[in-house]
């Protein structure tokens, strides 16, 4: 007789026994083997990495089949939490004044990074095709447009800053009425709950859609995509150190007066996914996930603060365009003054303010702020053209400090709100 517990694991248990080992993995350490995979196979593929990129478009697809849904149940429950609706308007106005003086930082780190490194001097753009430019729209309608004039259509073209908007006068309806509303509260409360756990499901498949999307940039772009334009990506990849590490860490040491090791340490899983997607958008459903349950942020704050960060928090958008208008000036010998440099601040960060959390959508927006310098639409078209075959690296790279933004910031008004749970916010995550 042979006994079956000295046998040999079946394949059966060697499965039991892998799935065992891969889960007691930290999430953010499978992100990183999927992103150190990705890169490997990109290289060893080349053009053919394009046939896995199919498994980051899914991984995409997924999160941002969530991001709407998320906005609105999380903002409507964050806001009928309050004890107080004067809070709101505390919170709303921390909030605003942090991401607006951190996209000016932004936008003053790419100016200095170019005035001293010089990326556009010796660039000849002969041969380049230029691209074409949308025009940016005027604030007044893009303000305008904000209001949506019907909500549930808001809603199902996910227009972020309007279901923002309807979100924030229901939870705000929910919170005045009180009792009579708080059968309405709980469904709101419930459904939140129930959205952060479908984050959780589909982040177990963010090892594969990052190892996808990597493979396929690497694949395609290459280490050329860096060679190229070698000094304009060393200003990128300096700008966004500066900005996540010194500006968004000080902000939290100085101004938080909180330790800066824990929270760099419990984003990774939310840098990571921004770092391959390219999209804040797609970003945020992990962001919200890790603010409340790795840094201890309130839902009250986290639903307030981070849908906001989408599309009002550009750090990395402000730094390149800041960036590119000194690499512009110096392409076509535009000398500029103190003056300039401040106007381009100023435009930077209105224009930084409205654009898409997409990937490359501030490419096209370096009109308006051209235009500062004396730069017409030919001359932008022209830049454009030049930049946009190695964008996708730069893209990647830049919408790392959008994401520490918005959980930088989301982590000190939690601070000051007394709504962070230091404990949770110290201590290491549990998957």
């Amino acid at each position: 007789m042979i006994d079956s517990s000295s046998a040999s694991p079946g394949r059966g248990g060697l499965r039991r026994y892998a799935r065992r080992f891969w889960f007691d993995i930290p999430l953010w350490g499978r992100i990183l083997i999927g992103l150190a995979g990705g890169v490997a196979a990109g290289l060893l593929l080349r053009d053919s990495a394009v046939n896995l990129k199919w498994m980051g478009d899914v991984f995409v697809r997924l999160i941002r089949m969530l991001v709407v849904p998320l906005i609105f149940v999380s903002v409507v429950a964050g806001v009928a939490s309050m004890a107080d609706p004067s809070r709101l308007g505390r919170i709303g106005g921390r909030t605003l004044a942090l991401y607006l003086g951190l996209m000016l930082v932004a936008s003053a780190v790419g100016l200095t990074l170019g005035a001293l490194i010089k990326p556009g001097v010796g660039v000849d753009l002969t041969g380049v095709t230029p691209e074409t430019i949308d025009q940016a729209k005027p604030l007044g309608q893009a303000m305008l447009e904000i209001i949506p004039i019907n909500p549930i259509a808001a809603l199902a073209a996910g227009d972020t800053l309007s279901v923002i908007f309807f979100a924030l006068l229901l939870g705000l309806g929910v919170l005045v009425v009180g009792e009579e509303a708080r059968p309405l509260k709980a469904v709101f409360d419930s459904a939140s709950s129930l959205m952060l756990r479908l984050v959780h499901f589909v982040m177990e498949l963010a090892p594969f859609g990052v190892f996808g999307l990597i493979a396929w940039v690497v694949g395609t772009s290459g280490p050329g995509a860096f060679l190229s334009i070698f000094k304009l990506a060393l200003c990128v990849i300096l700008g966004c150190a500066v900005q996540t590490i010194i500006i968004h860490g000080g902000l939290l040491r100085l101004l938080a007066r909180l330790p800066v090791l824990p929270f760099f340490r419990d984003i990774a899983d939310a840098v990571i996914v921004a770092l391959s997607t390219s999209s804040s958008s797609a970003t945020l459903p992990v962001a919200m996930r890790v603010a409340q349950m790795n840094l201890g942020v309130s839902p009250t704050v986290a639903s307030t603060v981070l849908p906001l960060g989408v599309t009002l928090s550009m750090d990395g958008t402000a730094l390149y365009v800041g960036l590119l208008a000194t690499f512009s000036a110096q392409v076509f010998g535009v000398h500029l003054e103190l003056a300039d440099y401040l106007a381009i601040m100023a435009v930077t960060t209105l224009v930084a303010l409205g654009t898409a959390p997409v990937p490359s959508a501030s490419l096209f927006l370096l009109a308006a702020v051209l235009s500062v310098i004396g730069l017409g639409p030919e001359q932008t078209a022209l830049i454009v053209g030049f930049i946009l075959p190695f964008d996708r690296p730069l893209d990647m790279l830049r919408t790392v400090p959008n994401c520490t933004s918005d959980l930088s910031v989301c982590v000190a008004v939690a601070r000051w709100e007394d709504e962070l749970d230091m404990a949770a916010y110290v201590a290491k995550p549990v998957e």
